[in-house]
């Protein structure tokens, strides 16, 4: 604690930590979103991705779909058939604490060419069911299973994401 004034403040620091890039995905609207190389992303979400329900996903805050490739790992040793893209997410990312990937955190992109700010999580919906062995997709749902949610950004800076990028999770004080 810092004495300012008269006043004690308490100065925090952010967490960093670095993951990267596993997979990158796509879709003319609806799952499994695809995987390609790179991608341009904008205050809309990445080029060539589109979303048949644009009523619940998509826009300025919704616009990059994040999940973790451990999440999915961990979801394929219970014996569900998840894939990267298969739950419709824009980037698989590896190597971050997903408990630390939460609304107001930020992602940089290698070299500061992309920044994205988490702003919410994604609620499951019956589209992604087939990922799942009992086709119950509330088994992604944050309420039910912390730390195991995909997450929603919104577009900071636009730029390019690639394959194997390193990014770094800047976590809110």
């Amino acid at each position: 604690m810092l004495l300012e004034g008269g006043r004690g403040v308490v100065l925090r620091r952010a967490m960093v930590m670095q993951g990267q890039i596993h997979q990158i995905n796509i879709s003319s609207g609806g799952v499994p979103k695809l995987p390609i190389k790179e991608a341009r992303v904008g205050s809309m979400g990445l080029e060539g991705d589109w979303q048949t329900d644009r009523k619940h996903h998509g826009g300025p805050e919704r616009a990059v779909c994040l999940f973790s490739l451990e999440v999915i790992r961990r979801l394929q040793s219970e014996g569900h058939p998840i894939v990267p893209g298969s739950v419709g997410e824009n980037l698989t990312i590896e190597g971050l604490d997903w408990s630390r990937v939460v609304p107001g955190a930020r992602l940089v992109g290698q070299e500061g060419r992309f920044e994205l700010e988490v702003v919410s999580y994604a609620a499951p919906c019956s589209t992604i069911r087939n990922s799942f062995a009992d086709l119950n997709s509330k088994r992604i749902k944050q309420e039910l299973h912390p730390s195991e949610a995909r997450t929603y950004a919104r577009v900071v800076r636009d730029g390019v994401v690639r394959t194997g990028d390193l990014v770094e999770l800047v976590s809110p004080a």
